[in-house]
């Protein structure tokens, strides 16, 4: 039986190292969207001022409070996710490490990381890096060797068959949903209340498009090469060149006027009135897919299908309240990810219990 005092010490090193690891994983959410190396500059930066963040002043947890949330060189406000990632993570580790066998909880700290970055990447990004999720992937198989028991096991062989079959289970699962769902709902047509002016204008290698009040990147309307966005005009101007009703079929990279086509990389900027569009849509992201493989690689196959359950579940109700707060636009997006890594969290701490009692539910 462990001692209390051996306890509260361990208990105790899990949540400042839980802190600590959640300090290096705001580095992580902060640089990887942006292809900026995790290790160059070693230290932390303010996002404003970019000036380098002193030791004394980069304590996990602390230092925010201390500093009442603003950078002490120029003073500009830091967000409080930087704050909120560090107490999540000190948690987690926390009740990952009073939860479960040192062995497992090791593996889990990994695995509940990786959850924290992919889901504060994906609700501010709309993407999960591949560093979480093929990286996941792969270090889910690896701790599965390391430690048989997250698959249920006392044979590594057994176990590293387990997490790849789980990984390739949930790959497998979401790649059919987009798919199905591509065919079924793969273009949204909205019929706008009156002419609107739109604008399409270059910004490097993307696009602004703004339609009314509607602003977003035109990278966002295209996952695939085949994909269109018709725009239905009572006007269109395209550069200097003035063009009266029509339909302007955009891909990614090219816009065809009647059997012309023109490519974007020789134009600055088209506009005009719309009457109606119809944009391209994806189910969800492919890094879902990913992701799910790597929940799958950690956790195993029932996790797998637990977190696709719980994390629809959470998606529809999350999407409701912000239809009863407000209206949604048309081009607001809700990313998966976040809710598959909830998913996860739930089966891994109480996994056991849902299956018991859904067992017990069907089969009294």
């Amino acid at each position: 039986m462990e001692a209390p005092g051996y306890r509260l010490l361990f208990s105790t090193f899990a949540f400042i190292l839980g802190a600590a690891i959640g300090s290096f994983l705001n580095v992580c959410i902060y640089r990887l969207p942006r292809d900026l190396s995790v290790n160059k500059p070693r230290r932390s930066f303010c996002p404003n001022c970019k000036k380098e963040i002193p030791w004394n002043q980069n304590l996990p947890l602390l230092s925010w409070l201390l500093l009442r949330g603003r950078c002490a060189h120029c003073g500009s406000k830091i967000a409080f996710r930087y704050f909120g990632v560090e107490l999540i993570t000190c948690l987690l580790f926390l009740a990952v490490w009073r939860t479960f066998p040192w062995q497992v909880a090791l593996a889990y700290w990994v695995f509940v990381s990786l959850l924290v970055v992919a889901t504060f990447v994906d609700l501010e990004h709309f993407i999960i890096p591949d560093q979480v999720t093929i990286g996941g992937t792969i270090a889910g198989i690896v701790a599965s060797f390391a430690v048989p028991a997250l698959m249920s096991s006392d044979s590594r062989l057994a176990a590293v068959i387990r997490s790849v079959l789980a990984a390739l289970l949930g790959y497998v699962i979401l790649w059919i949903v987009l798919e199905a769902g591509k065919i079924a709902f793969g273009k949204k047509r909205i019929r706008l209340d009156a002419p609107t002016p739109f604008t399409w204008t270059r910004r490097g290698d993307d696009a602004d498009f703004v339609i009314g009040d509607e602003q977003s990147l035109w990278s966002e309307y295209f996952a695939r090469e085949k994909d269109r966005l018709l725009l239905h005009c009572d006007e269109a101007n395209i550069d200097n060149r003035e063009l009266g009703e029509l339909t302007l079929e955009f891909h990614y990279n090219r816009v065809a006027v009647g059997g012309e086509k023109i490519l974007l990389d020789n134009v600055d900027r088209i506009s005009g009135m719309a009457r109606e569009l119809e944009i391209p849509r994806e189910a969800m992201g492919r890094g879902d897919l990913k992701f799910l493989a790597a929940i799958g690689a950690f956790a195993g196959w029932r996790a797998v299908l637990f977190s696709i359950f719980a994390g629809s579940v959470l998606g529809s109700l999350v999407g409701l309240l912000t239809l009863v707060l407000g209206k949604r636009v048309w081009s607001a997006k809700l990313p998966f990810g976040p809710y598959l890594a909830v998913g996860a969290l739930i089966w891994i701490f109480f996994g056991d219990n849902f299956v018991r009692w859904y067992l017990g539910l069907v089969s009294p």
